[in-house]
C-alpha cells in the first residue's frame, strides 16, 4: 500500500554528495527542492488587469485643470 502523501525531501542515506546530517560538501551541489502537485488551491476566477475609468477619468481632470491654469497664468502674465 502507497502512502497517499510521501515524505517530499531525498533520503540522506541514499542521496549522493550528502554529509553526515545533511549537510552539502563544498563545490557539491545541493539536491534539488522537491515539488509536490497540487500544493495550492486550484485558481477558477483570474479578473482582468488594468485600470479603472474612475481613476483614469480623475487624473485626467487634473490634467486638463493644470493644463488650464498654466495657460491661464502665461495669459496674464502676456498682458
Amino acid at each position: 500500500m502507497t502512502h497517499p502523501n510521501p515524505n517530499p525531501d531525498p533520503d540522506p542515506d541514499r542521496t549522493t554528495g550528502l554529509e553526515p546530517g545533511g549537510g552539502v560538501p563544498p563545490g557539491e551541489t545541493p539536491p534539488a527542492e522537491s515539488s509536490m502537485s497540487e500544493a495550492g488551491p486550484r485558481e477558477t476566477h483570474n479578473p482582468t488587469t488594468g485600470w479603472a475609468k474612475a481613476p483614469l477619468v480623475m487624473i485626467l481632470l487634473i490634467v486638463v485643470l493644470v493644463a488650464a491654469l498654466f495657460a491661464a497664468m502665461a495669459l496674464v502674465i502676456a498682458l
